[in-house]
């Protein structure tokens, strides 16, 4: 990469790099939330409903939702961001998108031969409507849009930047929608409280 600008400002990139790849409690500009601090279960905020044949599951993958679950289960999801980086960023590429918003979306299905259709799950952030501009598949099944009786198919969904997940959000798939966001709202911000306290009484490295 390329910086143009005062010598103090690589200085800085450079700092800012050394810091996110060092060990320990992880911070970014958007969240100053620590990561290894959280306890919640995916259960506990993930959307899910379902339709005469699939149960569809979404999962919000932004930093700030995902570092308050619990640490195995934070890091599975940075390892499995990083191994599917880049398909991600030539998935955003293909759309013009610099800053993606990822969504992980899971349908299960209900009974034999049942069939879903990606392209049907639209988010609504406040009062904007939000269509996926990419798809990554994480499973073979993806690509058949068939499943069987408890089969899965999963896939990371890019949005376009301006999803509120601090907010109300209406998730919509085909003729339903749901705003069970909502209460993991609640849910996240109790556990944003909690982490902080538990970063701030362990002793600094």
């Amino acid at each position: 990469m390329h910086v143009i600008g005062h010598p103090r400002m690589g200085a800085l990139l450079v700092v800012a790099t050394l810091t996110a790849c060092a060990p320990g409690p992880r911070l970014i500009a958007q969240d100053t939330v620590p990561a290894g601090y959280g306890s919640l279960r995916r259960d506990d905020i993930v959307v899910k409903f379902q339709t005469d044949q699939v149960e569809l599951q979404l999962l919000p993958l932004s930093e700030h939702v995902i570092r308050l679950l619990a640490p195995d289960t934070y890091k599975s999801l940075e390892q499995l961001l990083q191994s599917r980086r880049a398909a991600i960023d030539s998935s955003a590429e293909r759309a013009a998108v610099t800053n993606p918003t990822l969504v992980m979306v899971t349908f299960f299905g209900l009974l034999p031969g049942a069939r879903f259709t990606p392209e049907a799950v639209n988010l609504t952030s406040r009062g904007q409507l939000f269509r996926p501009i990419g798809i990554v598949p994480l499973s073979p099944t993806w690509s058949s849009q068939q499943l069987d009786v408890r089969e899965q198919a999963v896939a990371i969904y890019l949005f376009e930047d301006g999803i509120s997940f601090r907010d109300a959000l209406t998730v919509t798939y085909e003729s339903q929608s749901n705003d069970a966001w909502g209460h993991a709202i609640s849910a996240l911000d109790r556990e944003r409280a909690r982490v902080r306290a538990r970063a701030a009484s362990k002793p600094s490295p």
